[in-house]
């Protein structure tokens, strides 16, 4: 348990150490992605369906689990009433 608690701690850490070089990306690329799109070019055009994707996949995950955790509870649900009757 302690060796868990341990790894879960440097995990954090490490997240939160390499945040800020991460953050510091974001104005880099939108700079880079303004200047492309006035230059004509479509690269910006990608880089938006990018996060798009990107930002759909946790949400299409945790709905699909929800739907799941619905069906399965809903069915225990009717298991009951059969078994009261």
């Amino acid at each position: 348990m302690k060796r868990l608690l341990i790894r879960w701690i440097m995990l954090v850490v490490v997240v939160f150490w390499h945040t800020a070089s991460l953050l510091a990306q974001c104005p880099m690329c939108k700079a880079a992605a303004e200047s492309n799109l006035k230059e004509g070019g479509k690269h910006a055009l990608g880089l938006n369906a990018g996060i798009l994707y990107l930002a759909a996949a946790p949400y299409l995950l945790i709905g699909l689990l929800g739907w799941w955790w619905w069906r399965k509870n809903r069915h225990t649900d009717k298991d009951e009433v059969v078994r009261e009757s």
